[in-house]
């Protein structure tokens, strides 16, 4: 859980990246719902529901497939999200 807290304060405080790809919007939604998935898990006692990983993994199957074309900047931060989401997934499966 320690790695999850540390690289969400990291993640947080890193601000948007300044990038231009036409998958942007998409790009935020996903930032958006992950970034709602570790704030839920770090509130919640009882961790992720049902309805929260399979939303999760979803959401990192549609990261996976965007994340070969962004830029350096982009990829970083992007590539860290998800980190968050495969170890918010791998505590969830392994409590």
């Amino acid at each position: 859980m320690n790695d999850i807290v540390s690289l969400w304060q990291v993640h947080r405080d890193a601000g948007w990246p300044k990038f231009t790809d036409s998958n942007e919007g998409e790009l935020m939604t996903l930032d958006t719902v992950i970034s709602g998935c570790v704030t839920y898990y770090l509130e919640s006692e009882d961790g992720l529901d049902p309805q929260r990983v399979e939303i999760l993994e979803s959401c990192l199957a549609d990261l996976n497939g965007l994340l070969p074309e962004l830029a350096d900047e982009a990829g970083q931060y992007f590539e860290r999200l998800r980190t968050l989401a495969t170890l918010l997934l791998e505590t969830h499966h392994h409590p």
